[in-house]
């Protein structure tokens, strides 16, 4: 599509169906993360939130409704994560299935002996390769109060999207070179050898545990802690949160201390 013709609809797209101004503000109130930075970024945050909403589309599974309010709650939490990257980055998928609570899935993996073993696993979130992503409502409605513990399904779900971007999930999300490629991954596996070490021993980190199943899983958790406890993940794992730092172009964790400074004057 001709750059010009993408603007115009862009544009056309938040003049006619802006996210509603009493919306957003609720949806700012029920997640405070989402507010944790300069105002004009989340004016922002609103207008790729819309066109996000305009690209996509939502299915409720089992008979759920999806409403407004949960849409935008979705489609802005979803956009943190390409705030400075640009919606582009999620142009590999359309749909995205709500369930309402955790589903079930039947899995199946075979072992070094050629043995297929079958088990069960409960998901709160699932994002597949060309779509769609799977979101569990009940824990999308409580990522307001599970952002203390560094937890949100949809942060978690939409950086293994961007993960994928390349073809492949492995925690190295596409770069601007091998260079680039390489220095990431000597992080990554060095951090992620040390968690796995943690969570071994039943040590107590901020991380969901979950991420010592593979890089991949490593990424998206330190994603989720990244955006929703900047400050806490910058503590634990100070070189993950450079490189998310340099890979997203955002620093939350020095909005979130500028957050509290100005609340400090005005209170």
């Amino acid at each position: 599509m001709r750059a010009w013709l993408q603007r115009w609809r862009e544009a056309r797209t938040l003049e006619k169906r802006a996210i509603p101004d009493a919306l957003w503000q609720l949806t700012l109130a029920r997640f405070p993360f989402l507010g944790y930075r300069a105002e004009a970024d989340v004016a922002r945050l609103r207008d790729l939130a819309t066109l996000f909403l305009a690209r996509k589309e939502f299915t409720g599974a089992h008979g759920l409704a999806v409403d407004d309010a949960m849409a935008v709650a979705i489609a802005a939490q979803a956009c943190v994560p390409v705030l400075e990257l640009g919606l582009p980055w999620y142009d590999g998928f359309i749909g995205i299935v709500v369930h309402a609570d955790a589903v079930v899935a039947q899995r199946e993996v075979v072992d070094a002996a050629g043995v297929v073993h079958h088990y069960e696993e409960e998901l709160s979130g699932e994002a597949m390769h060309g779509g769609p992503v799977m979101l569990a409502w009940s824990d999308v409605d409580e990522a307001g109060e599970s952002a203390e513990a560094g937890y949100n399904v949809v942060i978690h779900e939409f950086a293994h999207v961007l993960d994928m971007r390349d073809g492949q999930a492995d925690g190295i999300p596409p770069l601007a070179d091998r260079p680039a490629r390489d220095a990431w991954q000597r992080v990554l596996w060095v951090e992620y050898d040390a968690f796995c070490q943690r969570t071994a021993v039943r040590d107590q980190t901020l991380l969901d545990p979950y991420g010592a199943q593979a890089p991949e899983e490593f990424f998206a958790v330190c994603a989720e802690a990244f955006f929703v406890a900047p400050q806490e993940f910058l503590a634990e794992h100070a070189a993950m949160y450079a490189l998310l730092r340099g890979f997203f172009k955002q620093d939350p964790a020095a909005h979130v201390a500028a957050a509290e400074r100005t609340s400090k004057r005005t209170s």
